[in-house]
This record gives C-alpha cells, structure tokens and sequence, in this order.
C-alpha cells in the first residue's frame, strides 16, 4: 500500500501524526503533514487508516499499488 498525501489540502491538524507517527510529521515552518514512509510495513497500516479517517481535509489516501 502507498500512502499519498495531497499537501495543498493539508490544514495543518496534526491528526495524522497523532495516528501514525512513524508515517507522517509535520513541518515545522507552516505545520503542514509530510509522509516519512510512503510505503509503510503492514503493522503501520491500521494507524495509517486512523490516519485517512481522522483527517479534517481528506488529504490523505491509501493506494493499493
């Protein structure tokens, strides 16, 4: 699975990070998520789910590749 982040959607929640912290941070400039692993291991894809769900932009997707 690929994790995309649509940053211009991004509003700088933090949700994300809070789910999945291994996958996402945030800059520290403007707050806006970043992907740390765009490819993450199978026991990081529950928070990463968390993650898609929690997000107040829908900013973040799963892909199956």
């Amino acid at each position: 699975m690929d994790v995309e982040l649509d940053e211009p959607k991004c509003v700088a929640a933090g949700q994300c990070v809070l789910a999945a912290p291994d996958v996402f941070d945030q800059r520290d400039e403007d707050g806006v998520a970043v992907v740390l692993d765009g490819q993450p291991a199978p026991a990081l894809l529950d928070g990463v789910r968390e993650a898609v769900a929690l997000c107040p932009a829908a900013a973040i997707r799963l892909v199956e590749r």
